[in-house]
């Protein structure tokens, strides 16, 4: 038998072919709000496969629409975020496509602000933009832009994460609804609130936990309400800093709405932390007063309400500010990353820059 000077001593054409190189495991990011989003924009413009795991209906994250329906007439009212702002290039872009896509717009509204004996006017000059017709289509807009690269599994509630070393290493994930997954991931990300961050990497990264862990959330009640007319109030939104209301807003205001006047109060972090266990009845009868006490109408002269437990509506600024807002996190060994508004100063806008931020960390 022939052989050459490095080769074995087997002839060449003995060996068994090479096998074949593996396709690229997929990504999968959990969490189909507005971060989760723009980082599988970023990932799938890399050439990545990307599979985006989201526990409610659609996506949306916590731009939230509650839609209804009083005796046969259709409402629908804002009950998560209610506006966003963009001053980051990019991010007002992005507002432009959404624009343009007709799924966002300028939000002019009246804006007033009340600590507790006077009412003034904040700073005129912010652009407030929302979705149109409702807060939740900037999100469905990315979702369609998105549609031929990802897979989106709605209803999933991933319960539980891990790497795996069987006939191939990644992420495994086990969700609620359909058990263990059969795909392996080559990456991770979690775009999620922290409070649903610390259950999955408890016992898997301890690191990740403990940046999650230094962040605390903080709820509010929202509370919706119909009326026959409109409000005699001369103003589309308020900062309130007194009491248990800390927004108020003339929904119906907002461009694209249709339907009947239609309000949103939301609570303090404070108050609704004290309540959050209360029932709804008891939490809309106190908000209703306190909304009567600003000039809004007796609770008589309201149509129907309904009422939203809201657990994570924002970080608490202490919090926020300690944590420096760091954009993302990422461990490149697990390849396992974090992101969110609460990496990134809150707001809309933070939370897409840090989906954008975590993207592209990520290795090709």
């Amino acid at each position: 038998m022939v052989s050459f000077a490095g080769e074995p001593t087997e002839a060449f054409w003995m060996r068994p072919p090479h096998p074949p190189h593996s396709p690229p495991q997929p990504i999968a990011i959990i969490g189909a709000g507005i971060s989760g989003l723009s980082c599988a924009q970023v990932l799938t413009a890399a050439g990545h496969t990307v599979h985006l795991f989201e526990k409610s209906r659609g996506a949306s994250g916590r731009m939230s629409t509650r839609r209804g329906d009083d005796g046969g007439r259709a409402w629908q009212c804002d009950h998560g975020a209610q506006y966003f702002t963009a001053d980051d290039p990019a991010f007002k872009a992005e507002v432009a496509r959404w624009q343009a896509a007709g799924a966002a717009a300028l939000w002019d509204a009246r804006i007033a602000s009340f600590d507790g004996s006077r009412w003034s006017a904040p700073d005129q000059s912010v652009e407030r933009f929302v979705g149109t017709p409702r807060m939740t289509l900037p999100a469905a807009c990315m979702v369609q832009g998105l549609k031929a690269q990802v897979q989106l599994h709605t209803q999933t509630t991933v319960q539980q994460v891990q790497q795996v070393q069987r006939t191939q290493q990644g992420w495994v994930l086990t969700s609620a609804e359909h058990g263990e997954h059969s795909t392996r991931y080559g990456a991770l990300v979690l775009a999620v609130p922290t409070p649903q961050v610390l259950p999955l990497l408890a016992d898997v990264c301890a690191a990740g936990t403990a940046v999650a862990a230094s962040v605390r959330m903080r709820g509010s009640w929202a509370v919706m309400l119909r009326l026959p007319h409109r409000a005699d109030l001369h103003l589309d939104g308020a900062f309130i800093n007194a009491g248990p209301l800390r927004w108020i807003a003339r929904d119906s205001s907002k461009p694209g709405r249709n339907g009947p006047e239609t309000w949103l109060l939301h609570a303090t972090p404070e108050w609704s932390e004290v309540y959050m266990e209360d029932d709804a009845a008891s939490v809309t009868t106190a908000l209703l007063a306190a909304f009567a006490a600003l000039g809004g109408p007796a609770p008589t002269a309201i149509t129907a309400t309904s009422a939203h437990r809201w657990r994570y509506a924002d970080t608490d600024p202490a919090t926020l500010s300690a944590a420096g807002s760091p954009g993302s996190w990422w461990d490149a060994d697990l390849r396992l990353g974090l992101c969110g508004d609460w990496l990134h100063g809150g707001k809309v806008e933070g939370a897409w820059l840090s989906g954008r931020h975590i993207a592209r960390r990520l290795p090709d």
